[in-house]
């Protein structure tokens, strides 16, 4: 008798402890309500077809409940990485680009798209190219680009 009640015991408390964890689960989820959380997808870089400049393309994604924002862009493979965004006809240099909370932010051609100034060698189809792209409260998220012939254009779109 005293071994069936010693079981109830531990299956009431393995029991409440499940129940605990998943109330300490959706705490936690609470807490990413109010975060950021970046990822990456369709990255690429056509080959360029000049030897000291090439653009890249991306799109970020948030799927947290808050904003963030991208402020810089660094690659071993160049001496400047620069943000842009087309407006109009025009190309304008971006200080910083906010990715929006449950959102993406898109760099695609025609509009928003890094540029690689300087290059320190030539990216050839079949490579990649390293990127690191900086945020105001995410840090740093590092990214493999790989380099596309210099016509592509991807079949999902951005």
């Amino acid at each position: 008798m005293r071994r069936r009640a010693a079981a109830g015991l531990t299956a009431v408390a393995l029991a409440g402890t499940a129940l605990l964890s998943g109330c300490g689960g959706s705490a936690s989820g609470a807490e990413s309500a109010g975060k950021a959380e970046l990822s990456v997808s369709g990255a690429y870089m056509p080959q360029p077809v000049s030897d000291s400049m090439a653009a890249g393309f991306l799109t970020i994604v948030n799927k947290g409940g808050a904003d963030d924002e991208l402020t810089s862009v660094t690659s071993d493979a160049a001496g400047s990485v620069t943000a842009h965004r087309t407006v109009g006809q025009t190309m304008q240099e971006a200080d910083r680009l906010t990715v929006p909370a449950h959102g993406r932010l898109v760099f695609k051609s025609g509009a928003n798209h890094l540029m690689f100034d300087m290059l320190k060698r030539r990216p050839e189809q079949g490579q990649t190219v390293s990127v690191q792209l900086h945020f105001a409260k995410s840090g740093e998220l590092r990214v493999e680009m790989p380099v596309k012939p210099a016509t592509y254009v991807p079949e999902t779109g951005h």
